[in-house]
């Protein structure tokens, strides 16, 4: 099953995109990231950025990844998340930061879409770049739910499909196929989740 990669995936300003409402706050880092750049805070050091995949990352979007789901992460409330629970339909995988503002303003639209086509699609946050008080914090704060929520505080989901900077989105298909990646508008996803479950 192939799927066109959507136009809203796409970095504004020449391929660098300003993270805007995601500078520090006394617990963040202290600039905002972009795709091209890590930060000090980002998982690590030799993570890739969107469009470069690390050596454990899907190779790029567009590309089938057998090893996709292969990690195994504990959650925020304290069970282990197999990556393997999410083979044979599609997922979205929304990698935030607690101190993220933009991560807090589509808390409310990321929950819709997972109550939206909870059973269809799998809907997985991420969480990133701080510790698992702070995360617990931003759950409660968004509050999100009827989700799973990885404390990936080691940054193994991250670098596994080569993310450096929040707030971004990955769309994989059934098989594990990378088909969309990037700061995206929340409202987009539906569009492209109903092409993957129409194909």
């Amino acid at each position: 099953m192939r799927v066109r990669r959507r136009t809203l995936f796409t970095l504004i300003a020449g391929g660098t995109l300003a993270l805007a409402g995601c500078g520090a706050d006394p617990g963040g880092p202290s600039s905002a990231a972009t795709d091209d750049t890590t930060t000090d805070d980002a998982p690590a050091a030799d993570a890739a950025t969107d469009d470069t995949a690390t050596d454990d990352a899907p190779a790029a979007d567009g590309t089938a990844a057998s090893d996709s789901y292969d990690f195994t992460v504990e959650t925020l409330d304290g069970t282990t998340f197999d990556g393997r629970s999410l083979e044979g339909k599609p997922a979205v995988l929304w990698f935030w930061a607690p101190w993220c503002p933009t991560c807090l303003g589509q808390a409310e639209r990321v929950n819709s879409l997972a109550a939206d086509y909870a059973g269809k699609v799998s809907v997985v946050g991420v969480a990133g770049l701080d510790g698992a008080p702070a995360m617990e914090d931003f759950v409660r704060m968004a509050k999100l739910s009827g989700f799973p929520q990885l404390a990936d505080e080691d940054g193994v989901v991250w670098k596994r499909f080569g993310i450096t900077a929040q707030s971004t989105f990955v769309v994989l298909d059934a098989e594990g196929t990378v088909v969309a990646r990037g700061h995206v508008d929340v409202d987009e996803l539906p569009a492209t989740v109903d092409e993957l479950l129409a194909g």
